[in-house]
């Protein structure tokens, strides 16, 4: 009679899940729109693994956690950029007295 002994194999984080929430927590602080794409590409890397490990590898929630935060910092750097360029162009920067709207705005003795 043979007994099989093998204790069952701890379950581990997964590496790229803690990547993703570090990359996606210091995309606010320290690294803007890389550390989002740098979040997003190892979110999606630790869920593939977490998902292929038959329930070996944990950290499902850290690696969606630092999808939101990296999705939610490019929406920003995005928005961040668009507003920039409607400044120079002076879309916005028109109605602060500068840029061609205000030109328009002078013809009409405003």
């Amino acid at each position: 009679m043979t007994t099989n002994n093998q204790l069952p194999q701890p379950i581990t984080t997964s590496p790229w899940s803690i990547v993703s929430l570090i990359s996606g927590i210091s995309s606010y602080l320290l690294l803007p729109f890389l550390g989002g794409i740098i979040a997003l590409i190892t979110g999606y890397v630790a869920k593939r693994e977490i998902k292929s490990s038959n329930g070996a590898l944990s950290g499902s929630g850290m690696a969606t956690a630092g999808l939101w935060l990296g999705w939610i910092n490019i929406i920003l750097c995005v928005l961040a950029v668009i507003f920039i360029i409607l400044l120079v162009v002076g879309i916005i920067g028109g109605f602060a007295g500068f840029g061609p709207i205000s030109d328009w705005i002078n013809n009409f003795g405003y």
